[in-house]
């Protein structure tokens, strides 16, 4: 089963370039962050002509997550819990039957964080608090899982292109970085460093200063496995070349195949 993950940083902005790309890397479940779009402005159809299965947590104008599914989308969870008060849709999950059993997979928009020093940060570290403490919990359920999204964190200085500028960043605080170690420990394989061990490899590139064109990027995109899906991982990859397109996201793909 080929699973993905892309930040599409507004579907509606993105859909032609979506839709050529799950015809070229045919991925089994892809989620998307960032789609910025309401749950019926979803453009549902042409996802649906290509066999897709579609479920969305969608927010007017910000953040917005959902799991496109060739096969079919069980047990569909949105929000994150342990904060009834917030609103923001950054979490959806589902289970995926696959022909070896099935797959927990969610689609993860982190908060940003910026600046450092303020409430956003505060927000940041927090919902990534609750992660962890869900994450625990599915784990408990000893069954392969996938927790894929735009985590915005950069693990290590290897996954920025330097390290010095982003500093001053939310995305590579030691505070960050320590959430998301503290997921790892939890007992998650990041799929694509398992795979991968080349640095300087980023999912990332701003849109300005000429960052694509320098290859100035970073990583923050990840695909976080269980035990159980890790025993099953079989490659893992970034499409970078989804950056050189037209009317490119910032983020381009990053995938991997298990055995399910």
């Amino acid at each position: 089963m080929k699973l993905a993950t892309w930040n599409v940083n507004s579907i509606k902005v993105r859909q032609e370039a979506a839709l050529a790309w799950l015809k070229q890397a045919a991925p089994d479940v892809v989620v998307l962050q960032e789609i910025k779009c309401q749950d019926d402005g979803f453009p549902r159809a042409p996802f649906e002509e290509l066999g897709y299965n579609c479920a969305v947590h969608g927010q007017k104008t910000y953040n917005g997550v959902a799991i496109l599914s060739k096969r079919p989308l069980e047990d569909v969870t949105p929000r994150l819990k342990g904060n009834d008060a917030d609103d923001h849709s950054r979490y959806i999950e589902a289970v995926v039957p696959g022909t070896k059993g099935a797959i927990r997979v969610a689609s993860i928009y982190a908060p940003n964080g910026n600046p450092i020093g303020t409430e956003k940060f505060a927000y940041k570290l927090a919902w990534l608090e609750r992660l962890a403490v869900h994450a625990r919990d599915l784990l408990a359920l000893e069954e392969p899982i996938a927790l894929m999204g735009d985590y915005n964190v950069i693990p290590t200085p290897d996954d920025v292109w330097n390290p010095k500028a982003w500093l001053g960043d939310a995305l590579f605080q030691p505070e960050s970085r320590a959430a998301l170690r503290k997921l790892e420990n939890l007992g998650l394989t990041d799929a694509f460093r398992a795979c991968h061990a080349e640095t300087h490899q980023y999912s990332f590139w701003d849109y300005q200063a000429g960052a694509w064109q320098k290859d100035h990027g970073i990583r923050i995109d990840h695909i976080l496995l269980s035990p159980q899906a890790a025993d099953r991982l079989k490659g893992s990859g970034i499409d970078k070349q989804m950056r050189a397109g037209d009317k490119p996201s910032d983020h381009v793909p990053v995938w991997c195949e298990v055995d399910i």
